[in-house]
């Protein structure tokens, strides 16, 4: 099992393929294993590197609260081990905030952003009472439960669910909450205009509830694509990974 340690804590990774490198970035609870169709597949082209966010899955338990910028000075350091200058980075749901930090920060570290179901600030009352509930439920006595709910929502199948459900056990409840409580307080919407690289948002056309979220990058970013998935929610890397791996394949294909 590759693991890279960092300042006291350990950091599962797996790299797979070769090519153009890809970073991919997990929401909290989740892990690496989220993104399977996509190393699966794309891998065939392209340099898959995934990795467990401290305190989450195969990674060990995080001294230091878990940030955005503490996980993009992770990703900087993995691809600095791995000998790589620049990658497109690529995140889903909360993830893809990371991707915005990451390219906020790290332009010259970057190649371009693909960001799932994301958003750049979370400031509707359903989504903040989601996460301000999996805050209050990612304890170590109801992890179990909500890592449940979690991967179910997340598997096309039982097997993907038992894999999915298996690694979120394994993470720390006190990071896991960590890394949502940091989702709630962040914002960089004022900030967006300063990200010229080029950035594909990808939605699901019945992810309804996102689409604010997904209008307001495309109106801010200004080198950006958007597009909905046709009959497809907010769970898009499991649930839609055909076409997922589709768009991110040509979005690559066309800057190249």
């Amino acid at each position: 099992m590759p693991v890279l340690y960092i300042r006291e804590a350990s950091l599962y990774y797996n790299v797979q393929g070769s090519g153009v490198p890809i970073v991919f970035i997990h929401p909290p609870l989740l892990t690496s294993a989220n993104f399977i169709y996509q190393v699966e597949e794309l891998s065939k082209k392209y340099k898959i590197i995934t990795f467990d966010i401290r305190g989450h899955g195969r990674s060990g338990y995080s001294k230091h609260s878990i940030t955005y910028s503490l996980i993009v000075e992770d990703i900087i350091f993995l691809l600095d081990y791995l000998g790589i200058d620049k990658a497109f980075i690529c995140g889903y749901s909360t993830g893809g905030s990371i991707v915005l930090e990451y390219l906020l920060n790290h332009s010259s570290r970057a190649l371009g952003g693909i960001i799932i179901s994301g958003m750049s600030e979370v400031d509707d009352l359903i989504l903040k009472q989601r996460i301000s509930l999996a805050v209050k439920i990612a304890k170590t006595k109801t992890m179990p439960f909500l890592s449940f709910a979690i991967t179910w929502g997340n598997s096309d199948n039982r097997s993907i669910f038992r894999k999915m459900y298996k690694e979120a056990l394994q993470g720390f409840a006190e990071n896991i909450q960590q890394y949502y409580r940091y989702s709630l307080q962040y914002n960089c919407t004022a900030k967006l205009q300063n990200i010229d690289l080029p950035v594909l948002l990808v939605y699901g056309m019945k992810d309804k509830s996102f689409h604010k979220y997904a209008q307001i990058l495309h109106a801010k970013l200004p080198n950006n694509q958007l597009l909905y998935l046709e009959k497809e929610k907010h769970q898009i890397p499991t649930k839609a990974a055909t076409k997922l791996n589709e768009v991110i394949n040509n979005f690559i294909k066309d800057l190249s």
